[in-house]
């Protein structure tokens, strides 16, 4: 760009992710008993501002008058504002600084707040233009600086008339009155900036719009997602909602009615009735491997885009798998208990190494293919079966059926989906094919194994033992209580979910799992989905029950011509990304 050109940055929801005066109402309204109303009623009357349906100097008097704010409460909004700069403006900030000489705040916002965010990007107070509050005597807001034009209905227009820039002038807002800027007639190109709110009837007169809109999307994590997920859904500009526990469906109905994009692991049901509350549901993560507790048909039909991490916490499972197999096979747990009832059983009676032992795989996937290479580096003698065909790795050795491995293998270690073909996989009739003095793990699902069974193979001897880390019923979080036929049994390790509960496979998981949404908001990217076609822009791509397309279209396209695309019959969702 030319020296001469300038650039009249909008503050509110472009160089912020938020609208101040919504936080400053988080801050002021706190403790009131009413504040939810409030709130709301604050959020309407700014997008009614903004969108031109209410002159703005309408829609600040009534801010103003609900905010019931302070001079002190100020200072915690800025704090709070210098956490949601937005990512564009981040990005750029070596830009802005060289530039700061050319680069212009022109704000219906106060610069009470902005003068503070802006100057940690170089642009200079004497280019800050705004309102200014006026303040009681105990430092109370109660108006407004009533002289100033950005107070005013088509305030921006004016206040650039006033300062008399020369040069090119480029107009980056996200409302009505940037507009205003360009059809006054003094500036060259106005720019809808979109990725925080995108408002139709201002994008509709943009020369130009960047992002997708952020704000008003709403994110529940919950089953204690790590916090890595929780920064970068905040980071890019989502409202985050925490839950620690799961969520029962009635419960899940009530709250997924306005939420955009559901974070859970392995305990929390996704329904069809759950789905059919989901007013605005663009995506689900699945912070595990298994999706089975979601209904991905209905997904699929809703147009919600599912994504998981299958390969995240591989390694975590396997190592513990492998602990596991040792301890079982020395008798380890049970010894380590009677040590501290003050017990000393020095014996190597049922004690056993597993070098040479046979190791039999149930479900070849990525764990069960990755457990076979660290059991056979330590001498076992690996066998496998899974309903799909899969290429055997190393030395292990494919069995044709079930029954045939289960009666071939020292120790049976379990690592099937979560299908409802899977119940009970592993009832009476299979346990007792299984060898004598045989071993158990079940790192699994929980309905995989037939509890009862399980139970009386240990208590009658015919297995040495088992360990079992899924379980058909299991509490949904730590203050539950946990029950279970298998407790106080010999030789039986009972571990509570967490196969995959490693810092390293949880971190990887809370940077994969958001990364995928995330892509998929921006861009239509459904690479990694376990519902919808795999496809990366610009692309078309179908499986057995719908079709996916990203393709580029002209700026200049007809909103007509959109509105028509949007009503073809079959469309499941149409979306437009900038």
């Amino acid at each position: 760009m030319p020296q001469s050109t300038k650039f009249i940055i909008d503050f509110d929801s472009t160089f912020t992710q938020v609208e101040a005066l919504d936080i400053l109402g988080d801050i002021s309204l706190a403790t009131d008993p009413d504040r939810d109303r409030k709130l709301q009623s604050i959020i309407n009357i700014t997008d009614k501002g903004m969108d031109g349906t209410l002159t703005f100097r309408e829609s600040l008097e009534q801010r103003i008058l609900i905010l019931n704010a302070t001079r002190s409460q100020i200072s915690d909004l800025i704090d709070v504002l210098k956490q949601k700069v937005s990512k564009s403006f981040e990005r750029n900030r070596e830009f802005l600084q060289e530039n700061a000489g050319n680069i212009y705040i022109i704000s219906n916002g106060f610069k009470d707040f902005i003068i503070p965010i802006v100057a940690d990007y170089g642009i200079q107070e004497s280019n800050v233009f705004a309102n200014e509050f006026v303040y009681d005597e105990t430092g109370k807001i109660i108006d407004f600086n009533r002289e100033n034009p950005l107070s005013k209905n088509n305030g921006k227009a004016e206040t650039i008339r006033r300062i008399n820039l020369d040069g090119d002038i480029y107009v980056i807002g996200d409302g009505y009155t940037d507009y205003e800027i360009k059809a006054s007639g003094l500036a060259n190109k106005f720019y809808a900036f979109t990725e925080n709110v995108s408002r139709p009837r201002v994008t509709s007169q943009a020369d130009k719009k960047f992002s997708y809109p952020k704000s008003r999307i709403k994110v529940l994590l919950l089953e204690n997602v790590h916090q890595i997920g929780v920064n970068l859904f905040n980071e890019e500009g989502y409202e985050v909602e925490v839950v620690s526990s799961a969520m029962s469906e009635e419960e899940l109905c009530e709250r997924i009615k306005n939420i955009s994009i559901l974070g859970i692991r392995s305990k929390t049901n996704v329904t069809k009735k759950v789905l059919e509350n989901a007013n605005r549901l663009l995506s689900i993560g699945a912070f595990c491997i298994g999706t089975n507790q979601i209904d991905l048909v209905t997904c699929q039909e809703k147009g919600v885009a599912v994504f998981n991490a299958p390969f995240s916490n591989t390694r975590s499972v396997v190592e513990m798998a492998i602990a596991e197999i040792i301890f079982l096979m020395r008798n380890l747990a049970d010894k380590s208990v009677a040590m501290h009832q003050g017990k000393w059983d020095k014996s190597a009676s049922g004690s056993f190494e597993i070098r040479g032992k046979k190791l039999g795989i149930v479900g070849y996937g990525n764990i069960g293919a990755q457990l076979s290479v660290l059991a056979e580096n330590m001498g076992m003698n690996v066998f496998y079966y899974d309903v799909i065909e899969r290429l055997a790795l190393g030395n292990a050795s494919k069995i044709d059926s079930l029954d045939e491995l289960l009666k071939t293998c020292d120790i049976i270690t379990l690592h099937v989906d979560g299908r409802k073909d899977n119940e009970n996989l592993i009832d009476q009739s299979k346990i007792r094919l299984m060898k004598k003095g045989a071993i158990l793990v079940n790192l699994s699902r929980g309905h995989v194994v037939e509890i009862p069974a399980l139970k009386n193979a240990i208590l009658s001897g015919h297995l040495a033992g088992c360990a079992v880390d899924v379980f058909p019923e299991e509490p949904k979080n730590n203050s539950e209580p946990f029950e279970s036929e298998l407790i106080g049994l010999p030789n039986t390790i009972l571990t509570p979910h967490i196969g995959g509960s490693t810092l390293e496979a949880q971190e990887n998981i809370a940077r994969f799992v958001p990364g995928k949404i995330m892509e998929y908001i921006n861009t239509g990217n459904t690479y990694n989905s376990v519902n919808f076609p795999n496809i990366q822009l610009p692309f078309l791509k179908t499986n057995e029950n719908i079709g996916y397309v990203i393709t580029d279209i002209n700026k200049a396209y007809s909103p007509d011509a959109i509105n028509e695309l949007k009503e073809i019959p079959g469309t499941i969702r149409f979306r437009m990304l900038y």
